[in-house]
């Protein structure tokens, strides 16, 4: 942090080191000079440090962030990492507006260089086939005049770029500073090198009921005080809520199973047309499958062949077992009624196959570090073959030692592939020979020793399926009983006793934030969330929600402001902590001017022993980690006994049995080198979290969403 804050003094030399080394630029009218973040406009929905960001820019970063993340990401995540992004751009440009720090035009280029869309894309690449940043200007110039979609998304790659060139430049600048002297690398050698030996007693803190301490809510609230920085916390809510899930009933799925039954069997139907009687064919009977089953099922047919491993595992022996033309159901598989029929069955139609690939400078895929010639690849393959078929050999031993394919880690094995999946030469070998069989098959990715592990047959199964859904009478009946427990809480009855009167559950959700969404037991629930933090929201407050699937009543139960704990909410944090004290004073007051064998003996503990710690790895056996205690018998002599010493599980005393220096080396640079590369990469991380936590942050989203 000391180097940090030399920056951020901006030193008369650290500025002309700067300003000799960077400025700003424009490559020929390609890179554009606009500021990160665009014009604020409109209300803010955050201050960092006295700089407002614009919500208009917010939900367009937003809304772009979305398109490039699909349907998977949740509205709040999205928001979130926007967020997150934003306040970390803003903090570190007023870092860069502060240093003087521009990216000059060798270092965009040489940024672009390392991206790999760029740098293998043709449409950069010169006759070479090298990227040629020459042809990267023409491309970004015919862009701009000739395809403005394609240019705006350049636009926003361009900031992106800018962004992390001069992330890298700040931050190199700080690792310049980060040093290790060969004194600190002696230092840490030391640390994880001189060992010690301990006797000691330790009577732990468990040995005194917590029922037996009291602690005063004045003394929680004075230790509060003391260590404020650890007990902030944000504005935050409790709720509780009973959960009306919309799922069908009983009478429900035996309607549904009845509707698939019905459908089994031929039926005949009055047409109007003809003044006549069809007979429509059903499931049994149908001679059409998929059109039978467009109309009829909430599954529709699906013609390709599948393997037991693709079938519903619970039912995957019985339909495997079922004969052309037979059907098995109906039977429940998740939220589906169905019944089965069984239309065709390929007989080893899947197989089971490890490979030893052996491949060859010029194959196709081959690793790069591979040398050998196809004459040398074919005569080691055809050696491995012999060893392959020998009696005894494991072919996934052979594998792993040998193959130079992906799967050798597996044992070469490959998996079931159904016919025509693997290239031709090895489906011809698998399909065409049986299980147990080895052979040597050549391909373009070099020679393969071939083992057939197992066969199984594939089948083409048509499944009549519809789906169990609650019904309009259950649903209404669910309305009326979420909207008559809303009615009683809010009326005079306590929400407990009149969940208890019917039954139904209650469940407490604790601390929620202002901008979280997720509910445990709701899932994505931002309404409720708002609702919680509303100021016109009060305490014992109750409300009835829609959610996907059903209806929450939800009660906000308590209210927490952002600041101090209070004493109430901190008591569970703070009393094991005071109690520890006061258990660590009362054995210390009881055990005074006793000798070890006293110490042990008054409080039925016995002696135990612990070898070769370390200060770097300070764990006694039994104990934990104790580092005070270990610490402490690193500063004692050898034969030297302690007093009473306060560790983390208990009270201590210690007799240093043996203390062993590590033998000197002629040169600590291996660990200061060290030292330093890992100071290093935690530069990045750290700094910019030292420079959050020191900022000024109002955060409004909650007031847009």
């Amino acid at each position: 942090m000391a180097i940090l804050e030399n920056i951020r003094k901006r030193t008369t030399v650290l500025i002309l080191i700067i300003g000799l080394a960077l400025f700003a630029f424009v490559i020929s009218g390609v890179f554009s000079s606009n500021e990160l973040g665009g014009g604020k406009v409109g209300s803010s929905v955050a201050e960092i440090n006295g700089d407002e960001i614009s919500i208009d820019q917010f939900r367009r970063d937003v809304e772009a962030y979305s398109r490039m993340a699909g349907p998977t990401s949740s509205s709040m995540q999205l928001v979130n990492q926007v967020w997150d992004r934003q306040v970390r751009n803003t903090i570190l440009a007023q870092q860069f507006d502060e240093l003087g720090i521009n990216i000059e035009q060798d270092q965009i280029i040489n940024y672009i260089k390392t991206i790999p869309s760029y740098v293998q894309n043709p449409e950069f690449h010169n006759a070479s086939g090298v990227f040629d940043e020459n042809k990267f200007r023409e491309a970004v110039a015919d862009w701009k005049a000739n395809n403005p979609g394609r240019y705006a998304l350049w636009l926003q790659d361009e900031q992106a770029i800018i962004q992390n060139a001069k992330e890298q430049t700040y931050f190199n600048l700080i690792k310049a500073g980060v040093g290790s002297t060969l004194k600190e690398g002696e230092l840490d050698y030391k640390l994880a090198n001189d060992k010690v030996d301990i006797k000691y007693v330790r009577v732990p803190f468990s040995s005194i009921p917590d029922s037996s301490i009291a602690v005063t809510k004045k003394e929680i609230e004075a230790y509060i005080n003391d260590h404020k920085k650890d007990y902030k916390q944000d504005k935050a809510r409790d709720l509780e809520f009973v959960y009306f899930e919309e799922k069908a009933s009983l009478e429900d799925e035996n309607a549904v199973k009845e509707e698939i039954n019905k459908l089994l069997e031929d039926r005949v139907e009055y047409n109007t047309q003809k003044d006549a009687n069809d007979t429509i064919k059903g499931f049994k009977n149908t001679t059409d499958m998929i059109a039978f089953l467009d109309r009829n099922s909430d599954i529709k047919f699906d013609t390709i062949f599948k393997a037991k491993k693709d079938l519903p595992a619970k039912f995957a022996d019985t339909l495997m077992s079922l004969e052309k033309g037979s059907m098995f159901g109906p039977y429940r598989d998740g939220d589906y009624f169905k019944v089965s029929k069984m239309m065709d069955r390929k007989a080893n139609g899947t197989v089971k196959s490890s490979h030893i690939l052996i491949s060859y400078a010029g194959a196709q895929r081959a690793n790069p570090e591979v040398t050998r010639t196809k004459e040398e690849a074919e005569k080691k393959a055809k050696e491995l073959l012999v060893e392959a078929k020998r009696t005894g050999t494991v072919f996934a031993e052979l594998a792993r030692d040998n193959s130079d394919g992906p799967s050798a880690p597996q044992g070469g094995d490959l998996g079931y592939n159904q016919e025509g999946v693997m290239v031709a030469p090895f489906n011809d070998f698998t399909f065409s020979n049986p299980v147990g069989a080895i052979g040597l098959v050549e391909t373009d990715f070099g020679f393969h020793i071939v083992k057939i592990d197992d066969k199984q047959d594939i089948v083409r199964i048509a499944t009549l399926a519809r789906e169990i859904e609650p019904s309009e009478e259950t649903i209404n009946t669910l309305f009326t009983e979420a909207t008559k427990f809303e009615m009683e809480t809010t009326s005079d009855k306590d929400f407990a006793v009149a969940a208890k009167e019917s039954n139904f559950v209650v469940r407490p959700v604790n601390k929620i934030k202002e901008m979280d969404e997720n509910l445990p037991g709701l899932s994505a629930q931002r309404a409720i969330v708002q609702w919680a933090f509303n100021e016109d929201t009060k305490l014992g407050e109750v409300k009835r929600f829609n959610i996907n699937n059903g209806y929450a009543v939800v009660r906000l139960t308590a209210k927490y402001a952002e600041g101090l704990m209070s004493v109430e909410d901190a008591s569970a944090l703070v009393l094991p902590k005071l109690r520890k004290e006061k258990k660590a004073a009362q054995i210390i007051e009881a055990n005074k001017g006793k000798t070890m064998d006293d110490f042990a003996k008054d409080n039925n503990v016995i002696a135990s022993t612990a070898s070769a710690l370390t200060m770097k790895s300070p764990i006694i056996p039994g104990a934990g980690s104790e580092a005070f205690v270990v610490g402490t018998a690193f500063a004692m002599e050898q034969g030297a006994t302690s007093g009473l010493i306060k560790g983390d599980s208990g009270v201590y005393m210690l007799t240093v049995t043996k203390k062993e220096e590590a033998a000197k080396l002629d040169n600590y640079s291996t660990y200061a080198n060290n030292l330093q590369a890992s100071a290093a990469g935690r530069v990045n991380f750290a700094v910019y979290n030292a420079l959050k936590e020191s900022s000024t942050i109002e955060d409004k989203r909650a007031t847009f969403y």
